[in-house]
């Protein structure tokens, strides 16, 4: 008796101690195995994907397969290279690493054409002879121009705008392709490659090879018609429903000389002139959109305008016409932010109509002036109204007389030009209206990287100085600042002459160089900088990023820059007023029909610890930025803007070594035969336990 509870005592304990050993083993297996991973793959953190965008009738832009696409890399530096991944490799698929240069649409299109392609990784080198993915004629047919009114301007037939646009951005690619932003994990890609994947002497390269697996599954497919749909078939069906993608939006930006009841529409009457400016770009790359010429050299110089204009502004002063400043977002979109508040103004939705625009000025691009000249656009259609005729007049003598002995030349185009693609055109295609475009080109673009991600501060500006400190480089004046002040200085002359309805001198009106370079390093270099760090308020400062921004319209853009021109806006026009934070806060909602009213951080104090903040009183406000189409549930619409971006789980790349087949084919039939083996053996102690473990003796009779 006493043996068997020892053998039955014995039996369970190492049935204890295995249960505790394949635990112990589970648990270490699993600290083994991300130690494994780490060892195996190397993660690129610093890249950038193309994502799927869709409109009213076609999907454009990049995805892999639900679990990634892996390929041994091949590293392109001259279009000769390319045989090997088209012709001569015998280790298809091939992930493609191609320098600036090279990414074109012919070479883009050989790489389309093949199934030797897992996919294409992209290094930042900037082409010199320039690159534009956008189209020829960006906008096109949203603007207001087409087959019904001025045909003859439709689809950019009169002037071709952006002669090195290749289209690529509208192209639709079955494979996924990233861009390498950091120079340092480019090198280790290359160093990867030139270890493993070259063949020595002509011979084929010998496993183990270095290879990429890039994952940007998208889960929208076709148009925003099909995905819009599938969108409502999930909220009105499931509890947690799954989206599979989001209309492109953000908000619009505006504000007025005069305070106007938000809350009211303004009277016919009243008249106001229109100042406007983009806050959008693009690239072929998601988020990746620094808009350096293309974008911020326009609303720099709107703000700058804004706060000249500001400054001769007097409160007890009646304006024959107020001024607004608009900043349009999404207007690299067909126009998402202008058609927008079009639609608001004809619907009552906005305090402004149509009826109550006298003149309506547009900076555009205006940063790469050669020999200090401005061209001034105007639409070339002959029958406007002799009230609209003498309003354009009035508006291009206003900017002719400012820019006499001022260091701008202002030219007109000919009368036969169409307007370049531009927010103005929007509101054109609603009603007749006095505007003008203000650039630096009289045709195609002096931008050579338009919507592309070469678009950047080296575009506009020459490098600062090495060593300087980030406070010595937003107060550094450079030629670029200077040349922006100049023409906000004759902008801000020309709407005073208009809304004050004078022709005195305006020789004191002048913008400030040294604001107009404290925004360019901040809108192009750094937004969290000590001056903008000090306009923002508290809760916002984690809109402050230490990398150059990117304009590209929000979906959920957590460092949103459009926020930051709101916040510059309101500090440069706004008033300080004497409250606290409660008291600021309870004036907001008193107040709100005409003004806003923002609790900022303020500069540092004396200790470098601590801030001062303080209110600001501002008529600065925010109105959507979301295409009408989806107000009215017409995903299918011709009429306006249509574009929605893909959902994803997951963006991520990473490089690993890669056995040749067939060590893989041995490594999975070795690991199934030790399963089996294992099954069998687990099997064959489990069917024998009671022999295994039970002692062999009977127990016998006990007297007692």
């Amino acid at each position: 008796m006493m043996a068997a509870w020892l053998g039955r005592a014995i039996g369970s304990c190492v049935r204890s101690f295995l249960v505790f050993c394949l635990l112990f083993f589970l648990l270490l297996g699993s600290c083994w195995c991300n130690s494994v991973e780490r060892k195996i793959y190397i993660p690129l953190n610093k890249t950038a994907p193309c994502v799927r965008l869709m409109n009213a009738t076609h999907q454009i832009g990049c995805q892999s397969s639900m679990n990634g696409d892996t390929g041994v890399i091949h590293v392109v530096e001259k279009e000769q290279d390319l045989k090997w991944v088209l012709e001569d490799g015998l280790t298809p698929p091939y992930m493609v690493v191609l320098n600036g240069e090279l990414f074109t649409r012919e070479v883009m299109g050989k790489l389309k054409a093949t199934s030797r392609v897992a996919g294409v990784a992209v290094s930042k080198r900037r082409p010199s002879e320039g690159f534009s993915p956008d189209s020829t004629c960006p906008n096109d047919g949203f603007g207001v121009y087409n087959s019904t009114f001025e045909p003859q301007y439709a689809h950019c037939n009169s002037t071709v705008w952006n002669p090195r646009g290749n289209g690529l951005s509208f192209e639709d690619f079955k494979f996924p392709i990233f861009l390498l932003q950091d120079e340092n994990e480019t090198q280790v890609i290359k160093q990867c490659y030139q270890e493993h994947n070259i063949p020595l002497n002509g011979s084929i390269p010998q496993y183990p090879l270095c290879a990429m697996q890039l994952f940007s599954h998208m889960h929208a497919v076709t148009d925003t018609v099909t995905c819009m749909r599938r969108n409502s078939l999930q909220t009105s069906f499931n509890i947690n429903p799954e989206e599979v993608c989001d209309a492109l939006t953000d908000w619009n930006i505006w504000n007025t000389l005069k305070p106007v009841n938000i809350s009211d529409i303004l009277h016919p009457d009243n008249k106001v002139i229109f100042v406007a400016a983009r806050l959008d770009s693009r690239s072929f790359f998601w988020d990746v959109a620094p808009g350096a010429e293309s974008t911020v050299s326009g609303f720099v110089t709107l703000l700058a305008v804004a706060e000249a204009l500001q400054k001769a502004f007097k409160d007890n002063q009646t304006l024959s016409k107020n001024v607004v400043f608009v900043f349009f977002q999404g207007e690299a979109f067909d126009y998402i932010g202008s058609s927008r508040m079009v639609y608001d103004m004809k619907h009552d939705k906005f305090p402004i109509k149509l009826e109550n625009i006298y003149a309506f000025i547009e900076l555009n691009q205006v940063a790469l002036r050669k020999n200090s000249v401005l061209w001034m656009h105007t639409d070339p259609f002959p029958h406007k109204s002799s009230l609209v005729q003498e309003q354009l007049k009035s508006l291009v003598d206003a900017l002719n007389n400012a820019s006499q002995n001022s260091n701008v030349t202002l030219n007109e185009i000919s009368p036969a030009q169409d307007l370049p693609p531009s927010s103005l055109q929007r509101f054109l295609r609603a009603q007749d209206i006095a505007g003008v475009v203000l650039t630096d080109h009289q045709t195609a673009f002096q931008n050579r990287y338009f919507h592309s991600i070469y678009d950047t501060v080296e575009s506009i500006v020459s490098n600062y100085p090495e060593g300087i400190s980030p406070e010595e480089a937003q107060n550094l004046l450079k030629d670029t600042a200077q040349s922006l002040a100049d023409v906000a200085t004759l902008v801000a002359r020309a709407v005073y002459q208009l809304a004050w309805d004078t022709n005195s001198n305006t020789s004191a009106i002048q913008a400030d160089a040294a604001t107009v370079s404290k925004m360019l390093y901040g809108f192009l270099v750094k937004l969290n900088n000590s001056w903008f760090q000090s306009i923002v308020p508290a809760e916002k400062s984690k809109i402050l990023d230490d990398y150059p921004p990117h304009y590209y319209v929000a979906v959920d853009n957590k460092m949103n820059p459009s926020r930051v021109v709101q916040y510059v806006l309101a500090n440069l026009t706004g008033a300080v007023v004497n409250l606290t934070q409660e008291g600021c806060q309870k004036r907001q909602s008193a107040d709100m029909d005409q003004y806003d009213y923002y609790w900022v951080q303020g500069s540092l104090d004396d200790d470098s610890s601590t801030r001062t903040p303080f209110c600001i009183q501002t008529t600065t406000r925010i109105s959507k930025a979301l295409s009408p189409a989806f107000e009215l549930g017409d995903w299918g619409s011709k009429e306006y803007s249509t574009w929605t971006e893909s959902r994803w789980k997951e963006i991520r790349a990473r490089i690993f070594l890669v056995a040749s087949h067939e060590l893989e084919v041995i490594t999975l039939v070795v690991g199934i035969t030790i399963l089996v083996i294992s099954l069998l053996v687990t099997y064959f102690i489990n069917s024998k336990a009671n022999i295994l473990f039970a002692s062999t003796c009977e127990p016998g009779a006990v007297a007692y």
